[in-house]
């Protein structure tokens, strides 16, 4: 198999239209509402939030992923979130906006939001961004571009990935884009995520990609540990490039790899762009005994509010590390724990070493820190990243509704 990164994001993918436009939405003139559309009709795929507290957009995209898919569209700047009945009525609506204007079935419309919770959406300006975003859509780069732009909230810049493939003969793609920057501990399975591909899939087949994929991308990163009630990653097969893909084949196992691939590219981004972040911690756990270990001791350290202010700070505090092992829930031994901060080791089973400072403070210094936690108990091994928790991220978040 070879497998190339490529510019662009969803309309990478053939069989995928784009628009992103400024409706009103947002206060600025920023973009803040995006349109995605297939023009042949396209099956889906998705994981959704966790959070009892779920937005009605969440909510009818999930009725409607049973049907044939013929657009998504997503607005920034209001979540749609507890707004009861009308919320409902809303996102209806808005499928219907987009369904009349496509001459497409509105159960074949999915719709999210993203933005400040318990605010009704502005119907009236939406309809008019609905129209325009209609007349933008194209398959080109800069549209997929502008649909990345259009469902940004704190994010400082667009999230796209793309990649081809070539496994013999084959040649297939998938691309994507993401939004977040903070509200980022996703469990799903405010992070929107969507990807396209152009092979042939089934349903279930999607879902079963999509749901490996993201335990192992979205769902082992964390700005800050909030997960949100709009959080959702949608994966939608043109079959454009009429390649049916059955699970077990090594087409199937080329298809997850660039899946993935995607889906880690667009969370490292999400991270490395979250909301005051200056250091991106590179958190690998080795030696595990499963995934489940891993994955609880690493989102356990990286939540951890000690941990993150000790990177901010620059300071090699290794004992917030294992403090935040300790009580993760996690069983492990801690007398079997090495613990490393990039070349320097600062804990050899379980015990503290003598270290050089200030090599382990030229680590710390970086913007992106590699931290290794060997636990000598089994062959598992997870990279998981998160960031540091700065003066920024207060500010950020203190007006964010203003």
């Amino acid at each position: 198999m070879k497998m190339e990164k490529i510019p662009g994001g969803v309309t990478a993918v053939s069989g995928v239209e784009a628009a992103g436009v400024h409706c009103g939405i947002k206060k600025n003139k920023e973009k803040d509402l995006a349109l995605l559309y297939y023009p042949r009709p396209a099956r889906a795929a998705g994981v959704f939030t966790r959070n009892l507290f779920k937005a009605p957009p969440l909510q009818v995209t999930r009725d409607h992923l049973q049907n044939p898919v013929r657009a998504v569209v997503i607005n920034s700047g209001n979540a749609n979130a507890c707004t009861g009945e009308q919320g409902r009525q809303d996102a209806l609506a808005t499928t219907q906006l987009v369904a009349e204007k496509l001459q497409v079935p509105a159960e074949e419309v999915l719709v999210s939001s993203t933005g400040v919770i318990g605010v009704y959406l502005p119907m009236g300006q939406l309809a008019r961004g609905v129209e325009e975003a209609v007349l933008r859509l194209s398959p080109s780069m800069e549209s997929g571009y502008d649909a990345a732009r259009a469902i940004m909230t704190t994010d400082t810049v667009p999230k796209e990935a793309a990649y081809r493939v070539q496994l013999d003969s084959v040649y297939f793609t998938v691309g994507g884009m993401a939004k977040g920057a903070g509200m980022i501990c996703p469990d799903m399975a405010t992070l929107l995520g969507f990807i396209c591909t152009d092979l042939d899939l089934s349903r279930d087949a999607l879902q079963v990609a999509l749901r490996w994929a993201v335990e192992r991308s979205f769902n082992v990163i964390t700005v800050d540990g909030d997960t949100s009630t709009n959080d959702m990653v949608l994966l939608v097969s043109t079959g454009i490039s009429g390649i049916k893909v059955e699970p077990g084949t090594s087409l199937w196992e080329s298809f997850r790899e660039a899946l993935f691939q995607v889906c880690q590219e667009l969370s490292y981004r999400i991270v490395s762009d979250g909301e005051g972040v200056t250091k991106v911690i590179r958190l690998v756990v080795q030696g595990a005994p499963d995934y489940q270990t891993a994955r609880t001791l690493s989102r356990a350290v990286l939540n951890s509010c000690l941990v993150k202010t000790a990177f901010f700070g620059e300071d090699a505090n290794w004992g917030r590390l294992i403090t935040a092992m300790g009580y993760s829930g996690a069983a492990f031994d801690p007398s079997a724990v090495d613990i490393f901060l990039g070349d320097v080791q600062v804990t050899r089973q379980g015990t503290g070493v003598i270290f050089d400072e200030t090599r382990a403070k030229k680590v710390l210094e970086k913007r992106e820190i590699p931290v290794f936690i060997h636990l000598h108990a089994g062959e598992e091994e997870l990279t998981s990243y998160g960031c540091d928790l700065s003066y920024d991220y207060v500010t950020i978040n203190s007006d964010y509704r203003s």
